[in-house]
């Protein structure tokens, strides 16, 4: 481990686990002190415990304004400051199609994927805004970057993360605040429990299996000064799935087409 974060306070919402979890390891591997915010209160204390003095858990639910508020509150009481944010808490919603959908889950889904960015976002730049500026990075999804039948409230939500964060990173500016996004795809978390491996063989480039130090390694790049001059960017971390399909896709088409094989 270097010292990217060496002197920084950040805050990770979801970070009890998955992407959340890897990140705060690593952030707080890189120097950081880290407050870790989740509503799973046994495992948020864990990690906490586990990475030492460098590391404090605080219970938040992320669709509560009251809540990101005292979150923001807690991280300056006890470390002083708040230099990044990472809005990754999320959840997944309903596969029913629309034609079947009752959206009982539209609200919830939106106010934590979306509204619990948003929120996250305010609260952070006005502290940052006041203390010299921050890095603030958001969670999307390879879902939001195109279209797709499935977890419409999800991919709807992840849409509006995307744009939210563009936005934001333009009004916040001139404060000296970024703020950018990231896209993970087929990571294997709390969320997406399904059999990744037919589906990264059918839509991967990259055959390897991604997992959640892959996108906190990423995230890292936003929160550190390395990507100083690097605001309103959506970073996927999928493989290459946004790219374009992988090449056996191709050639099992040209064979139905009947033009052979691609080398």
């Amino acid at each position: 481990m270097g010292q990217e974060l060496s002197g920084k306070v950040a805050i990770v919402t979801g970070g009890a686990s998955g992407i959340g979890r890897a990140t705060a390891e690593l952030f707080v591997g890189e120097g950081a002190q880290v407050v870790i915010a989740d509503v799973d209160h046994e495992h948020g204390e864990e990690l906490a415990a586990k990475l030492g003095d460098d590391a404090a858990f605080q219970r938040a639910d992320v669709s509560e304004a009251d809540d990101v508020q005292a979150l923001v509150d807690f991280a300056v009481g006890r470390f002083g400051g708040l230099d990044v944010m990472f809005n990754n808490a999320g959840i997944p919603s309903s596969f029913r199609r629309i034609l079947d959908n009752d959206f009982r889950d539209f609200h919830r889904v939106i106010g934590v994927n979306l509204f619990g960015v948003m929120v996250g976002t305010q609260r952070a730049a006005r502290h940052m805004a006041e203390h010299g500026g921050g890095s603030i990075i958001n969670t999307s999804s390879i879902a939001a970057l195109s279209g797709g039948a499935g977890p419409i409230s999800y991919r709807v939500s992840k849409a509006a993360v995307l744009q939210f964060s563009r936005s934001a990173a333009v009004d916040l500016a001139d404060f000296g605040i970024r703020v950018n996004c990231i896209a993970p795809g087929h990571i294997a978390t709390a969320i997406s429990n399904y059999d990744m491996g037919p589906v990264i063989q059918l839509t991967q480039p990259l055959q390897r299996h991604g997992d959640p130090t892959d996108v906190a390694n990423a995230v890292l790049y936003l929160a550190s000064e390395r990507s100083a001059q690097v605001t309103g960017i959506v970073l996927p971390v999928d493989g290459g799935t946004t790219a374009g399909p992988p090449v056996s896709q191709l050639r099992d088409l040209m064979k139905l087409k009947g033009a052979g094989d691609v080398g």
